[in-house]
């Protein structure tokens, strides 16, 4: 199994190609994260309407995004998985048990790497299994 995280970024859509070429070349399971969380409040929620539904409106989201890259047959199976959390820690814990993990880097540099921390950074220090960072080429579409 290996798992891939989508957030809908250029650099997410690269790390989906690669793992699902991987994923091809290896016979394995495809597993595509997206994850969503409430904006941060200070002591009030706003008021949501009450059709708000941030896990199926990610959903949908991730869906598009899976079909737009992959097209209609990517070749391999591919699961879909939303999830609550930050992205860093819901990564890590979806791919336990996993072969491999790929995410995509958006590239910050060192030092703000170093002053912000970064999704990849997290998932490389602390997964369970090798990890596959897509750089993102600005050059390149």
């Amino acid at each position: 199994m290996i798992v891939v995280g989508v957030d809908g970024s250029e650099s997410s859509k690269r790390a989906l190609r690669w793992a699902a070429d991987q994923a091809k070349l290896v016979g394995a399971e495809l597993v595509v994260v997206t994850t969503w969380e409430y904006p941060p409040t200070l002591g009030w929620a706003p008021p949501y309407p009450s059709d708000f539904d941030p896990n199926e409106d990610a959903r949908k989201a991730l869906t598009e995004t899976v079909k737009g890259v992959l097209g209609p047959d990517p070749g391999v199976v591919v699961r879909l998985t939303v999830t609550e959390g930050h992205p860093a820690f819901v990564l890590t814990e979806a791919a336990q048990g996993a072969d491999l993990l790929v995410v995509g880097s958006r590239g910050h540099g060192a030092f703000a790497g170093m002053l912000l921390g970064s999704v990849s950074e997290y998932c490389a220090a602390h997964a369970s299994c090798p990890v596959v960072v897509v750089r993102h080429d600005e050059d390149k579409p």
